[in-house]
C-alpha cells in the first residue's frame, strides 16, 4: 500500500453496490446533515470519496476530540518504549505541583483512568471551557475535586486527556506531535499537521488537531489492520486491542452507539466497529467484521448529528458489505460517481441579482451602537461579481469577500469564537457567497473550511442605517449573535 495515497477501486469489486452508496448520499442530501467529506475503504481500498464544495481533498479541517483517540495511540507508543505504565500514578509526573502527600483520591489516580474518563470528577470537561482559560490547564486540573473513585464511572473528560500529552511530553521530552511524526505520521505518508498548543506548551490532547480526510483514513486503516502499515509493525497489536475494546462502560441503552461502552479515547459502535469520534461529526469509523474504514468530515448538530450518520452508515453501507466482488452495473457506478463529484454545501440563492441600493451602500462606513462583540464599524465595497465585508472591533480590522456567483477563497482574521465552540485561530482559511434576499437585504454565506462552521449574517439597509444578524450552522451553546445596530457615520 502506498505510504503517499491509497489505493482506488470501484465499490463492486471490493463487494460494495454503488446504489447503497447513492441511497446514503440521497438520505444525505434529503435530511441536510451538513457532511463536509466522506471516504470509504473497504479491503484498503477506497471505494468512495467526495467533498461537498467549497470544502476539498486538499483542506485540513479540526478534528476536535477525535484528536483524543491519536493521544490515545501516542500514548500506546510510549507504553511500547518502556516510558510509562497505564499503572502510573499521575500525580507522580507532576511532583512539583504539590508540597506535600497526595491525597488518598489523588494517589489513586492512574493512567489508565485518564484513559477511559474515569477520573472521579463530577462532572464533564469540556474543550470549549478549557479555550477560555488563561493559565494551566494542568493546574486546573489538578484544583478540581475527585469526588468519586478513580475509575468508578465514565464522565467525559475532555481535560483528563490533555493531562495525558502533558505526561508524553514530560517522558518524551517533546510535544506530542514531534513525537508521533517519526511514530505514525511520517510511515502513513501524513505530512507535520497543525495541533494547537495549551497555555502550558502542551499539544492539546483533547482537542485541536487537524488532518485531511484522506489522512482520517489511512489512520481508520492502521487501526484495522491492528498496527501494521505496509507491512511493517509500528505499533504492539496488543495496544490497538486494548484502545479499540470494552473498558468502561458508558450507558445502558443498546441501541445507541454512544452507550456501547468506552474503550481508551476511543466509543464502541453497534455491529462490533468502533470509532474515533469529534464534535460535530468528526468521525473515523474502523468496522472489523466488514474489513472496512469511514471517514467523515462535517458540520452536524452536536447532540444528534453523529448518531444520525451512524444511522444510515448502518442502514445502506453495512448491510450491503459481501464478503466477494459482485457485478458491476455500469449506469451505476457512473452515477455515483457524477453524484460524488458534484456534492456542494447548501447556501441562499439570490432573489434578485443586484440592489439599486448598492451605489449610496457601498465603501460607506457605518458606525455600531455598544454591542457584546466589539464591533465598531462596518463597510461593504462593492464590485461587479463580489462584495469585500470590513468590519472593525477592538482587535483591528478584518475582511472577507464573498462572491455572488462563486465561493471566494480568501483567509481572514474575523472574529467569530462565541459561535464556534470557542475556537479562534489567528488566521482562519475562508469561502464567502453573497445574495440579494430583497432589494433591502443581503445575505452573506461565510464557510470557515478548516473548521465546521459556516455562518450566515443577514445584513438589513434602511434609510442611512444598518442592521447585521450574525448566525452559525451549529454551535456549542448559541447559534446567534445578539443583532447590531450601526447609523452611517
Amino acid at each position: 500500500m502506498c505510504a503517499m495515497s491509497l489505493p482506488r477501486s470501484t465499490p463492486e469489486k471490493q463487494g460494495i453496490s454503488s446504489g447503497s452508496i447513492l441511497r446514503f448520499l440521497k438520505d444525505v442530501q434529503g435530511t441536510n446533515l451538513g457532511l463536509h467529506s466522506i471516504m470509504v475503504l473497504r479491503h484498503g481500498h477506497v471505494v468512495a470519496e467526495g467533498w461537498w464544495h467549497p470544502y476539498d481533498k486538499d483542506q485540513p479541517h479540526m478534528l476536535f476530540s477525535m484528536t483524543k483517540s491519536f493521544t490515545a495511540i501516542a500514548t500506546g507508543f510510549a507504553v511500547s518504549e518502556g516510558l510509562l505504565s497505564v499503572e502510573d500514578q499521575v500525580a507522580s509526573f507532576f511532583s512539583e505541583l504539590f508540597h506535600e502527600e497526595f491525597s488518598e483520591a489523588l494517589a489513586a489516580l492512574r493512567i489508565k483512568h485518564l484513559l477511559t474518563m474515569s477520573v472521579g470528577h463530577a462532572k464533564a470537561t469540556m474543550g470549549q471551557e478549557l479555550r477560555q482559560l488563561t493559565g494551566s490547564w494542568v493546574e486546573h486540573f489538578f484544583s478540581i475535586p475527585i469526588d468519586h473513585a478513580p475509575g468508578s464511572r465514565f464522565v467525559y473528560n475532555t481535560l483528563a486527556t490533555h493531562i495525558i500529552s502533558a505526561v508524553i511530553q514530560k517522558v518524551t521530552g517533546m510535544k506530542m506531535s514531534d513525537y508521533l511524526q517519526p511514530r505514525l505520521f511520517d510511515p502513513l505518508g501524513i505530512p507535520k499537521p497543525e495541533w494547537q498548543i495549551s497555555p502550558d506548551g502542551n499539544n492539546t490532547g483533547g482537542g485541536g488537531l487537524k488532518l485531511r480526510t484522506e489522512e482520517i483514513a489511512k489512520f481508520g486503516q492502521f487501526l484495522l489492520q491492528k498496527g501494521v502499515w505496509e507491512g511493517e509493525r509500528l505499533l504492539p497489536e496488543e495496544w490497538i486491542e486494548k484502545v479499540s475494546s470494552f473498558q468502561i462502560k458508558n450507558g445502558e441503552n443498546n441501541q445507541n452507539d454512544s452507550e456501547q461502552g468506552y474503550g481508551y479515547q476511543f466509543w464502541r459502535c453497534r455491529h462490533g466497529a468502533f470509532r474515533a469520534d469529534g464534535a460535530f461529526g468528526q468521525l473515523c469509523i474502523v468496522m472489523p467484521d466488514q474489513d472496512a474504514v469511514v471517514a467523515i468530515t462535517s458540520g452536524v448538530d452536536l447532540s444528534t448529528g453523529s448518531k444520525q450518520i451512524l444511522s444510515l452508515i448502518w442502514t445502506h453501507l453495512l448491510p450491503s458489505m459481501k464478503s466477494q466482488p459482485i457485478a458491476e452495473e455500469e449506469e451505476l457506478v457512473t452515477r455515483l460517481q457524477e453524484k460524488l463529484s458534484g456534492l456542494s454545501v447548501l447556501f441562499p440563492s439570490p432573489t434578485i441579482d443586484t440592489s439599486p441600493i448598492i451605489s449610496k451602500i457601498s465603501g460607506k462606513w457605518y458606525a455600531m451602537d455598544k454591542n457584546e462583540d466589539h464591533v465598531k464599524e462596518i463597510a461593504i465595497l462593492f464590485e461587479q461579481d463580489c462584495c469585500l465585508f470590513i468590519m472593525r472591533d477592538h482587535e483591528g480590522e478584518h475582511q472577507i469577500s464573498c462572491g455572488f456567483r462563486e465561493w471566494i477563497h480568501g483567509s481572514t482574521t474575523m472574529t467569530g469564537k462565541a459561535l464556534h465552540f470557542q475556537y479562534q485561530p489567528p488566521v482562519m482559511s475562508v469561502c464567502g457567497r453573497a445574495a440579494w434576499k430583497d432589494q433591502h437585504t443581503l445575505v452573506l454565506t461565510w464557510c470557515f473550511v478548516e473548521m465546521p462552521f459556516t455562518d450566515t449574517v443577514i445584513c438589513r439597509f434602511t434609510e442611512d442605517q444598518v442592521r447585521l444578524e450574525r448566525s452559525a450552522n451549529v454551535s456549542g451553546i448559541d447559534r446567534e449573535r445578539p443583532a447590531i445596530v450601526g447609523a452611517l457615520a
